[in-house]
């Protein structure tokens, strides 16, 4: 998936942006095996889970968000002795599921419509990162015991949530990074597992592209499953994951870090 990025230019304090070619191709990538003052034998000790934390503060670093002292704290991470400090994550993606996410496209549309009665430019409110909502919790299971029960059954959900799907078909051509994978698709985690997981991001900023590590968090208890895939993801509430979304307000995680 290639978005736009809407963030502040990198401060890139420890001097970790470089040029990748691929081909024919430049990329640009923040490499943690460049971090100054961090040693091979450090690096190799840190978690795969802490690794990807590490990559998206160097690359988020503006001094605001991220400063150069939560960059810090996560390099001297010791699992033997954590210390009391949250660490900023601004996930690459969210994923929802529509019990939760249809909520959240409704809180999209109210704030578009605020905006217009305030004589602004609707369009201007999107999500900043991609949204991914698996319509997967509403299907019921009306015909049976058939080679075309599933269509039956598809039929009729389609029916029987007329408006909701209209509504959400809106919101998928209204609002930018947003995408619906639409009913008989497969479960959440499933779908989050075989199709949108792509493990490495490509997002345009200004004329470079940078490619990312994939991270998400979810409002499905199984997003985890993703980690299988060296995909670092957290299943989260509607009211934790819908604040990253329109607002690219951080998302902090605190248990690596709490003292014993």
């Amino acid at each position: 998936m290639t978005t736009k990025s809407a963030k502040k230019p990198c401060a890139d304090s420890f001097g970790t942006k470089r040029e990748l070619k691929i081909d024919d191709a430049s990329y640009q990538i923040f490499d943690i095996t460049q971090i100054d003052g961090m040693s091979d034998d450090a690096l190799a000790k840190l978690p795969y889970t802490v690794r990807i934390l590490l990559e998206s503060l160097l690359r988020n670093e503006d001094n605001h968000h991220v400063s150069k002292g939560d960059i810090e704290a996560l390099i001297t991470y010791n699992p033997k002795a954590p210390k009391p400090v949250e660490i900023p994550f601004k996930p690459a993606r969210v994923i929802l599921q529509d019990f939760t996410g249809v909520p959240a496209v409704v809180d999209l549309a109210a704030m578009r419509s605020a905006m217009v009665r305030l004589g602004g430019d609707a369009k201007k409110i999107n999500p900043l990162i991609p949204v991914d909502l698996v319509i997967d919790h509403s299907v019921q299971v009306d015909a049976y015991r058939g080679k075309d029960a599933l269509a039956k059954n598809t039929e009729i959900e389609f029916d029987r949530n007329k408006e909701r799907y209209e509504f959400l078909r809106w919101g998928q051509q209204a609002f930018s990074n947003f995408r619906v994978v639409p009913p008989s698709s497969g479960i959440v985690h499933q779908v989050n597992l075989e199709y949108l997981a792509s493990v490495v991001q490509q997002r345009s900023d200004g004329e470079e592209t940078i490619l990312l590590l994939d991270s998400l968090v979810g409002t499905d208890s199984h997003t985890t499953m993703i980690n299988g895939l060296g995909v670092v993801g957290w299943g989260v509430g509607c009211i934790e994951a819908e604040p990253v979304t329109p607002r690219h307000t951080l998302y902090t995680y605190t248990p690596l870090f709490r003292p014993a």
